[in-house]
């Protein structure tokens, strides 16, 4: 048949079927199908190293696959392993009794292998094919099964391995000189082949692995080259095999050969059967959990059993491991951890008020430097430390709670655990703040806008700060409602009512109850008056650093702190204006008439300036455009007015009217 007639036939079948999708095509073919099976690898063997390993966990993962059912070895070593996919897999025994310690490998190289034993031998096989540890390399890896096992691999590993091994021990022990330890069928009896596996071991150093027999490698071979470095041609009689050592430790032994907490060696006396660990400096000991080897069958620490790694023990006293050996006697190791004592001493971190200091390790210096005006005399620091305590002189020092004079400089000694000690000075200098004195506000810094003859709003702003009039009701006020305001409004009466809701007035009487009845009238009434005198204030500093600049229109240039003084209006177009200085430095603008902000116009800061030092005395009005963003606190002696959409950073002090539209404004901080 031709393609076109098979692809008719499978078409005309597919429609016979109602279009359904899922119902096998026409055809034969792989695993696919509707009715196919996925493919598995099932292998039997014996799991021993002289004696069998029994009760043994064994799992098999075959190429580009995952682990499959784990089985359990029988009381002979034996067992029957299935994996998903097909070989070439690997197979790994894990705990049990009888094995010689840690998981053993073993590998199959074809789908035609159907038995795969697991011992020294062919442990050393995976290692080799591997190219190093058969766990990492092989069974946790199973991408790289299929280039690393193959059968050519696998066979030329075997043959060396049998060479040297097998060929040498195989006539005493009465087996062939070329049995398969792969493959091959035998009892976990303790003679002929298993006769074999009780006299030789496995070790791993570095890349290299060997076999060994009565101490002496019988074969070394780099994994990662498959170089042999030692290859025994000596042929082993009956008797030197029957007299050699048995490999592995003896039923009797019960000795700890390792132990170590959290990566830290113990010190093990095995005449004394004591262990001592000292672990780093602040460490906790509660928990810690153990990594240990032994050749009992067994340990435990009173009731518990102790698995390597895992189980976790209080330490701050001396704890007694018992281990046992597999004819069931035992032996107490005592472990005792000590806390080593630190000589760090090292101040890391320190500030003065919120002022983080430079530290010069080197030189054990710390130099602070503190806004304008700030007192010295009492300073507390915040600071860390890697030591165990500090002190000014005699005086224990507490971060955060200690206060020191450091109108000079003041030595901190910083002592470590181990009493050692570090000096560290610590320089405090104050900065001089550039431009004139900041005004003061007096209790007129309580409110964000205040005003004279009241506020107008349309809604919706949105202000963050107390508002108040005096001396006009405060009715004057009812534009702003509630929802609109982040503080309260202040009036000389009760009048307001806003929208309805009233719980932001503070009013008089007073709002709450508690509050005497004219206590809010008289605090709105002091302030309207502070803020004449700060407008007085501004309006009367003399000795200007800038005069008549730009004309009064400042629009686009960059503005140093200093007190400046026009005759005219000042004028700030869309191009906007910059101040820069830092967060103490001060400006001072004495405007003769009017303020104009052009719409969108921006007032930035740069360099940490701050609103609360920015003030804007005007003789005139204040005028903010559309948009605007504007910082700075106005002190005007008519109205202030703000369009819609303008935004300030600062206060708002009108000593007759303002007026807001959909604004936000924002106190700035005293």
């Amino acid at each position: 048949m031709n393609k076109f007639e098979s692809y008719s036939g499978c078409l005309t079948w597919f429609m016979a079927l109602l279009l359904s999708a899922l119902v096998a095509g026409c055809g034969s073919g792989g695993g696919g199908g509707g009715g196919g099976t996925n493919p598995t690898t099932t292998v039997s063997g014996i799991a021993a190293s002289g004696a069998p390993v029994i009760g043994g966990t064994v799992q098999m993962v075959c190429a580009g696959s995952t682990p499959g059912t784990a089985v359990t070895t029988g009381p002979d070593g034996g067992f029957t392993v299935t994996a998903p996919l097909n070989a070439p897999c690997v197979i790994r025994v894990s705990g049990g009794t009888g094995a010689i310690g840690g998981p053993l490998f073993s590998v199959v190289a074809s789908s035609s292998q159907t038995r795969a034993n697991v011992n020294q031998l062919t442990h050393m096989l995976a290692f080799l094919l591997a190219g190093g540890d058969p766990d990492t390399g092989l069974f946790q890896s199973p991408n790289s099964i299929s280039s690393k096992i193959t059968p050519t691999a696998v066979a030329t590993h075997k043959a060396t391995i049998t060479a040297s091994v097998i060929a040498n021990l195989g006539a005493a022990a009465g087996i062939p000189t070329s049995f398969d330890f792969l493959e091959g069928i035998f009892t976990a009896n303790h003679t002929g082949f298993d006769l074999v596996l009780d006299k030789i071991g496995f070790t791993a150093v570095g890349n290299t692995v060997s076999t060994m027999f009565n101490g002496a490698p019988l074969l070394a071979v780099d994994a990662t080259t498959g170089v042999a470095s030692t290859t025994s041609s000596a042929v082993i009689s009956t008797t030197s095999l029957a007299g050699a050592s048995t490999f592995g430790a003896p039923v009797t032994a019960k000795a700890i050969t390792a132990y170590s907490l959290a990566g830290v060696t113990g010190t093990i006396n095995e005449t004394a059967k004591t262990l001592a660990v000292t672990m780093p400096t602040g460490t906790n000991v509660t928990a810690l959990v153990a990594t240990f080897t032994t050749t009992g069958a067994g340990a435990k620490l009173g009731a518990v059993a102790q698995t390597s790694g895992t189980t976790p023990n209080d330490f701050t006293n001396p704890v007694a491991y018992t281990v046992t050996a597999a004819d069931g006697t035992t032996a107490t190791y005592t472990v005792t951890v000590s806390v080593a004592l630190s000589s760090a001493k090292a101040t890391t971190a320190y500030s003065l008020a919120g002022v983080t200091g430079t530290i010069n390790e080197t030189a054990k210096t710390i130099a602070v430097t503190m806004p304008t005006g700030t007192n010295v005399t009492a300073l507390v620091a915040t600071f860390t430390t890697t030591g165990a305590g500090v002190k000014v002189g005699a005086v224990a020092q507490t971060s955060g709670t200690t206060p020191n004079n450091f109108t000079g400089p003041v030595a901190y000694t910083v002592a470590a655990a181990d009493n050692t000690t570090a000096t560290y000075t610590v320089t405090v200098t104050v900065t001089a703040a550039l431009g004139p004195l900041p005004v003061t506000l007096g209790t007129a810094g309580n409110f964000v806008i205040l005003t004279k003859t009241g506020i107008t709003n349309v809604h919706t702003s949105a202000i963050t700060g107390n508002i108040g009039a005096s001396p006009i009701t405060a009715a004057a006020m009812n534009n702003v409602f509630c929802p609109e305001i982040t503080g309260k409004i202040f009036g000389v009466d009760a009048a307001y009512t806003g929208n309805g809701a009233t719980t932001c007035f503070a009013g008089n009487p007073g709002v709450p109850a508690v509050v005497p009845p004219d206590a809010n009238k008289t605090l709105v009434d002091n302030a309207v008056l502070d803020m004449g005198t700060a407008y007085a204030d501004a309006a009367g500093r003399t000795s200007p650093n800038f005069t008549e600049l730009g004309a009064g229109n400042i629009s686009g240039l960059t503005l140093v702190p200093g007190l400046y003084k026009w005759g005219t209006g000042v004028l700030i177009t869309g191009v906007g204006v910059t101040l820069s200085g830092g967060p103490n430095d001060v400006w001072i603008f004495q405007i003769a008439a009017d303020l104009t902000v052009n719409n969108g116009a921006i007032v930035t800061l740069s360099g940490g300036a701050k609103p609360k030092n920015i003030f804007w005395q005007v003789s005139g009005q204040a005028t903010l455009g559309t948009t605007a963003d504007f910082k700075g606190i106005i002190l005007s002696q008519t109205l202030i007015s703000l369009n819609t959409g303008a935004l300030v950073n600062g206060r708002l002090f009108a000593q007759t009217a303002v007026t807001l539209q959909q604004n936000a404004v924002t106190q700035s901080l005293p």
